[in-house]
């Protein structure tokens, strides 16, 4: 939805998915009144949009869906659809796009519910190069749910199992990678660990990459409580 910043008039609307009336509370015998009367596929938009400037000028602006949807839109001609590709094998269940992508002046970068990272061309959505992830034998659940982080050159990516990966924007291999699903010592002296990361995006500000460790959501084993810091030195 596009309002206007100084009178919050409704400019345009864009629809991904009809139906979708979800919430997580009401799947149970035990519905309240503010439930819907149909459960939506929860096939939604759940992260921001991203708004590019392609070379000529003109502005494209990106969103992706759970089902791994994604669909760039002109917001300058009422949300017209410029293209739409799907980046999930569905055959395989919900693959999609949960917290949110990232995008650099040409390619955008999506991490997948059920694993991998994508990055794709803004200009026309052409897949550039996609990493599967390596998978942790015994974790119950695998995927990049979080949000990725993009910087010239690299993109950022936190996995359910824990492990932060640094990934090559060219082709999309692997730079560095890190295990956060263990104990650390803190600077403030409290017991803290790692675990899933599944919500937001790393943080790069100052030669220095922030990430927070630790998501006790979908029944996971390692909610974890710990923010990290980490540095070229």
């Amino acid at each position: 939805m596009a309002l206007d910043m100084n009178t919050g008039k409704v400019l345009w609307v864009f629809q991904a998915q009809e139906n979708d009336a979800f919430m997580g509370a009401c799947s149970g015998p035990n519905k309240t009144e503010n439930c819907p009367s149909i459960q939506g596929p929860d096939l939604d938009i759940g992260n921001s949009p991203m708004l590019r400037t392609l070379p000529g000028g003109r502005r494209i602006l990106l969103a992706a869906a759970k089902d791994g949807n994604v669909f760039a839109l002109d917001p300058d001609h009422a949300g017209a659809v410029i293209w739409k590709v799907n980046i999930a094998d569905n055959s395989k269940g919900l693959n999609g796009v949960m917290w949110g992508g990232a995008s650099d002046q040409q390619n955008a970068y999506y991490g997948l519910s059920r694993g991998g990272v994508i990055a794709l061309r803004l200009a026309t959505g052409e897949r550039l190069w996609f990493n599967p992830m390596s998978k942790t034998a015994g974790t119950a659940r695998m995927g990049q749910l979080a949000a990725v982080s993009v910087i010239p050159g690299v993109v950022f990516t936190g996995g359910f199992d824990g492990r932060l990966h640094a990934l090559s924007t060219v082709d999309g291999h692997d730079l560095w990678e890190f295990d956060t699903a263990r104990e650390f010592p803190t600077v403030n002296s409290v017991k803290a660990k790692g675990g899933t990361m599944a919500a937001p995006g790393p943080t790069i500000v100052g030669g220095m990459v922030f990430a927070g460790s630790g998501y006790g959501v979908f029944g996971t084993d390692v909610p974890g409580n710990v923010l990290l810091a980490f540095s070229i030195e």
